[in-house]
């Protein structure tokens, strides 16, 4: 039993030199730590860079404030409309402030003018309706309201400069039997004035017949509007303003011009034709007649 205990339990001498008497300084930890609870000088520091860090970590929470709010302030900005954001309410590039363009509602059973089954390609809504609103802003021409929002043929035709224009363009209303005529117009703050007149004819056939050669040609218009004795073919005309069921041709007056220029465009939906002009003294802006007759396409589209 002797032999085997000590064979089996590890011999006590080596324990005791894990922790020696000597390395521990029993005297020494207590007078290092026990002198700086008493004296309050080691404490002073302590406190004063807690008031610093405090009030580092104000500012820093004031910054980090600041700055979230700028930045959901700029995100607000940029995810408002122009013209929402004050000081910015013209747009940049010169577009109009046009309400909601909403196209009027079907009579009941009736096709839409380039649906299959309708063969005469007829505008069924109200012709008054498919006329473009005026902008935001505009002030609006009473002249062009006609009796019941119908306008007369000889009001139209008075925008012509020629009295034999007038009267040959008058009698080819007549003979392709022309319905009636809607119109609206406007004058912008800056001057500009707007017309639009939409002429329906029974067929499709007889509109396209009388669009071309009738009314326009490659290089020019065949009856020139008063002010306008010379146009020519807008080479400039965006094709992303084009709508693909409406034929465009669009003209401006080239230099030299009077005291206004003239821009005006002749569209050809179905039983429709529809004429966009626009003048202003000095140069007629090109940005907002685009969007006009852009507009206007795609209400007779």
């Amino acid at each position: 039993m002797t032999e085997q205990q000590e064979t089996a339990i590890p011999p006590r001498p080596e324990k005791p030199p894990l922790v020696p008497p000597q390395a521990q300084p029993e005297p020494q930890q207590p007078e290092p730590q026990q002198p700086e609870q008493q004296q309050p000088e080691p404490q002073q520091p302590v406190r004063k860079d807690r008031r610093v860090l405090r009030a580092a970590l104000r500012w820093t929470a004031a910054v980090v404030v600041f700055a979230a709010a700028g930045a959901g302030t700029a995100y607000g900005v940029t995810q408002m409309k122009r013209s929402d954001v004050p000081g910015l309410a013209t747009a940049s590039d010169g577009r109009w402030d046009y309400p909601e363009i909403v196209r009027p509602p079907l009579p009941s059973g009736s096709p839409g003018p380039f649906a299959l089954d309708n063969k005469a390609n007829a505008h069924y809504a109200d012709l008054r309706a498919l006329v473009l609103p005026e902008p935001k802003g505009m002030k609006a021409d009473a002249s062009l309201r006609g009796a019941d929002g119908w306008l007369a043929t000889k009001d139209f035709l008075a925008q012509y400069a020629s009295a034999d224009d007038r009267k040959e363009f008058g009698q080819k209303l007549t003979d392709d039997g022309l319905r009636h005529i809607a119109a609206r117009g406007w004058t912008a703050p800056d001057g500009t004035s707007t017309r639009i007149y939409l002429l329906q004819f029974d067929t499709a056939a007889v509109a396209d017949e009388l669009f071309s050669p009738g009314l326009i040609s490659y290089d020019s218009v065949v009856y020139p509007l008063s002010g306008a004795p010379a146009a020519a073919y807008d080479e400039g005309f965006p094709q992303e303003a084009r709508s693909e069921k409406v034929t465009l041709s669009a003209y401006t007056e080239s230099k030299p011009y009077g005291a206004e220029q003239v821009r005006q465009a002749y569209l050809s939906a179905g039983d429709t034709i529809a004429l966009v002009v626009q003048s202003r003294k000095g140069t007629a802006k090109a940005v907002p007649f685009q969007q006009t007759v852009a507009l206007q396409s795609q209400l007779l589209d």
